[in-house]
């Protein structure tokens, strides 16, 4: 999840925190909340960065319907859905579902940017480090390390949330 505007609920930090609640009101249930990082935009631009997290939920829903669950939250979140790429109050991805791969199709998974970006797999590897990439069999670990590697490195940083 990400956001770079203010919502309804103050801060980006703060609006991605309320929409993991809203999750958990939906009936998600919330397995685990990655640290929150303070990122770059992608592709690099003036916008203000990101705050991102991902979290690990649990559902019976089938990928497109929890799909659409998430867009409703962004909606509720004040998301408006305009140009590609501009700045937003939350943007909610849905990275992957266990070990299905949808390869076509208004959603494909596992995300098909997912190994490209630095500001999904860092809060990935915090939540589910043991994970692989159903297609590539990467971790997050590796997949971050072949993003080293790349001549763009993406600006990202942990969020402190004091103690």
């Amino acid at each position: 999840m990400g956001s770079n505007l203010s919502s309804r609920v103050g801060s980006p930090l703060a609006t991605g925190q309320a929409a993991v609640r809203e999750m958990g009101a939906r009936g998600f249930s919330i397995r685990a909340i990655s640290t929150w990082y303070e990122t770059a935009p992608v592709p690099a631009s003036d916008q203000p960065w990101y705050v991102n997290g991902v979290v690990r939920v649990d559902s019976t829903l089938s990928p497109h319907a929890l799909l659409a669950v998430l867009h409703d939250i962004e909606h509720a979140y004040d998301r408006s859905r305009g140009m590609t790429n501009a700045a937003r109050t939350l943007d909610l991805d849905l990275l992957a579902h266990g070990r299905e791969v949808i390869g076509q199709g208004p959603l494909i998974l596992p995300h098909p940017r997912l190994p490209e970006r630095a500001f999904v797999l860092y809060p990935l590897r915090d939540v589910a480090a043991q994970w692989q990439h159903p297609v590539s069999g990467q971790s997050p670990a590796q997949m971050i390390a072949c993003l080293a590697q790349t001549p763009e490195n993406q600006g990202i940083r942990p969020i402190s949330l004091g103690s």
